[in-house]
């Protein structure tokens, strides 16, 4: 029975299993049944996920199947780039932050809000 699953799941050949020492198959055991889990849940929250979007309200938005998950804050280089901007801002002013709006065809804000 055991050789039937590792041919008929695994893909191996009688000589490849009888090669196997009793703990890698117990390791290819659990990786498959892993794998086995995997898909399972997969496929659960495809079907789950599909069948929210079906009975969705009116005007509803869609539920992904994959959110996009935000990537991580490099917090050093954050940290080197405000003390960079505050080092410049420092010996040549804040005339940079103008300039960008100029050469992007904005208005730089006013102080006072308007």
């Amino acid at each position: 029975m055991e050789l039937a699953f590792f041919v008929v799941e695994i893909g191996m050949s009688k000589k490849e299993y009888e090669s196997l020492t009793e703990t890698e198959k117990m390791f290819i055991r659990k990786r498959h049944e892993q794998k086995f889990i995997n898909e399972t849940t997969w496929l659960r929250n495809a079907v789950l996920n599909a069948t929210v979007n079906a009975n969705r309200g009116k005007n509803k938005k869609f539920r992904d199947l994959f959110p996009k998950k935000s990537q991580r804050v490099d917090k050093e280089y954050n940290e080197n780039a405000v003390k960079t901007i505050l080092k410049m801002e420092k010996e040549n002013g804040k005339g940079w932050v103008d300039l960008i709006y100029r050469r992007n065809g904005m208005k730089p804000p006013q102080k006072g809000g308007n």
